[in-house]
């Protein structure tokens, strides 16, 4: 394993970062894997010497939290664990969605608790909220790390603008400031780095990109998206613009330069987006870990910039995804 500092934390963490959405209730979706599973991967991870794991309360309506918290039980300390909040927890509570200050409080409690925590290392916004002034947010969360409920905070997809205003407003207001940026970027998603990752290097902010093998279609040739189970029933897969533009004879190519090197495909993906100076840690999602063991290989590979070129040769401009 290799380690980076986690932008200007100071928090040495895995250049992978286990994400953790696929822990939790098959009734939430139907590639779910239960308690034994997800915790045989976890552990599994730890011994590859994975210190970094990316979760949400939303995710299985809050499983995915509890089962991380179970199989990380007595060994929280030497591990960082990262969690959000903004999507609607209780469909009879308007409060359980959104970052108002109320939400805020009460849903970072619920995490801390299925997590079994008293401190989370990274409390993230997991999406921009319009109805909530953003100077209150911050003052929220800024509250959170006084009370030591969270060391750190951090944002996900927005816009530039929008992530500057939070910054300058931190800076102003003298408040923790995010220190992380949880953005969607792979190989036939690309959008991020007309602005938000320059940005994030210039403020020292860091990367830590979602679906970067995009959601399994840099995992296996165009023609057999649909072969697993996951990509039957993955309807968010297809609302991202993988296969627009120049995305099938990127998938082409992947195919092809995994063959040349004799590797798989998601290797391939991770390794091209693990060469990228601003990212610290993409983070990935497994069911397997015969996968997570090849993630981890990805490391290893060293893409001759002749072939990384070659790669993103085809890339056209798609529609900005992922910021809703």
């Amino acid at each position: 394993m290799e380690y980076t500092t986690l932008g200007s934390t100071g928090m040495e963490v895995s250049r992978l970062c286990l994400g953790c959405m696929s822990f939790g209730d098959p009734d939430w979706r139907e590639w779910m894997l239960d308690d034994d599973a997800a915790h045989d991967i976890i552990d599994r991870a730890i011994d590859l010497g994975v210190n970094f794991f990316d979760t949400a309360n939303m995710y299985s309506t809050g499983e995915s939290e509890r089962v991380l918290g179970d199989a990380l039980e007595g060994r929280h300390e030497e591990n960082v664990v990262a969690t959000k909040v903004f999507f609607q927890m209780d469909e009879d509570d308007p409060n359980s969605s959104g970052l108002s200050r109320k939400t805020i409080e009460q849903e970072l409690d619920a995490s801390l608790d299925r997590l079994g925590m008293d401190t989370v290392d990274l409390y993230q916004i997991h999406r921009w909220d319009y109805d909530t002034p953003i100077e209150g947010t911050l003052r929220a969360l800024d509250d959170a790390v006084r009370r030591g409920k969270t060391r750190y905070v951090g944002g996900s997809s927005m816009w530039v603008h929008q992530f500057a205003d939070a910054l300058h407003t931190s800076d102003r207001l003298g408040l923790d400031r995010f220190a992380t940026m949880q953005n969607h970027y792979n190989l036939v998603y690309r959008e991020e780095e007309r602005e938000m990752l320059p940005y994030c290097e210039k403020e020292g902010i860091g990367v830590i990109p979602w679906s970067p093998m995009a959601r399994g279609y840099l995992t296996r040739p165009h023609e057999d998206v649909g072969a697993t189970a996951r990509g039957e029933n993955e309807e968010y897969l297809y609302e991202h613009p993988y296969m627009q533009g120049g995305g099938p004879e990127i998938n082409r190519r992947v195919q092809e330069l995994a063959d040349e090197y004799d590797v798989t495909m998601a290797q391939i993906a991770l390794a091209w987006i693990l060469d990228k100076d601003a990212v610290d840690a993409p983070i990935i999602g497994t069911t397997s870990i015969d996968h997570l063991e090849q993630a981890v290989e990805a490391l290893d590979i060293d893409l001759v910039e002749s072939d990384a070129a070659w790669l993103e040769e085809p890339y056209e401009p798609v529609p900005v995804s992922g910021h809703e």
